[in-house]
């Protein structure tokens, strides 16, 4: 070998030892995720209590929770014990909806799990109560509809079913699957 090549040849090996850390580094840096932080609530509430409002002024639905915690980019809030109260007309009773667990989404869609119990305030109506352990709940048309077991109740009659579609607005409900009628005297 001759200097000139050995001059390259050491000039390479200098540069290569000098790149080494460069070579046999980690080309993935731990970074925060976006999924990391989606997963820290943006605001968290404790007894919670709102108000919505329609157009024109009449009151649309209240709700209440023990615990609310909003994700901005999940882009859906979780209440804890929520109880929603959704008014129809100024002349009608509302309705009552509690559950254990319940999830809002951004298009006013609520998903409510366990122990769901809807309550019509108006001691007249046909149907009193309807019982589930899973519902949803369309906030802008105030349609209800669930398709797991289900128990309706009026003052005469328990009503078993496997699922169910209901228009608080018109107060008409459609069973999915009808199971069974029971009719009572009093």
């Amino acid at each position: 070998m001759n200097r000139i090549t050995l001059s390259i040849a050491l000039l390479f090996f200098i540069i290569l030892l000098l790149n080494a850390p460069f070579f046999s580094s980690d080309t993935e840096t731990p970074q925060s995720t976006d999924t990391n932080e989606a997963w820290i609530p943006n605001y968290q509430a404790k007894n919670m209590q709102s108000k919505l409002f329609d157009k024109k002024g009449d009151i649309n639905h209240m709700e209440f929770a023990t615990k609310m915690e909003h994700y901005d980019m999940l882009g859906f809030t979780l209440f804890s014990d929520p109880e929603y109260t959704i008014y129809t007309e100024k002349s009608e009773q509302p309705w009552k909806i509690n559950a254990i667990e319940g999830t809002l989404y951004g298009d006013d869609r609520i998903e409510l799990e366990q122990n769901v119990k809807i309550t019509s305030l108006n001691e007249e109506d046909f149907i009193q109560t309807i019982e589930t352990s899973y519902i949803e709940v369309d906030l802008t048309n105030k349609t209800v509809s669930s398709d797991q077991a289900v128990k309706i109740f009026g003052r005469d009659y328990v009503i078993a079913s496997n699922g169910f579609h209901a228009n608080l607005l018109t107060r008409k409900i459609e069973l999915i699957d009808h199971v069974q009628t029971t009719y009572t005297r009093n």
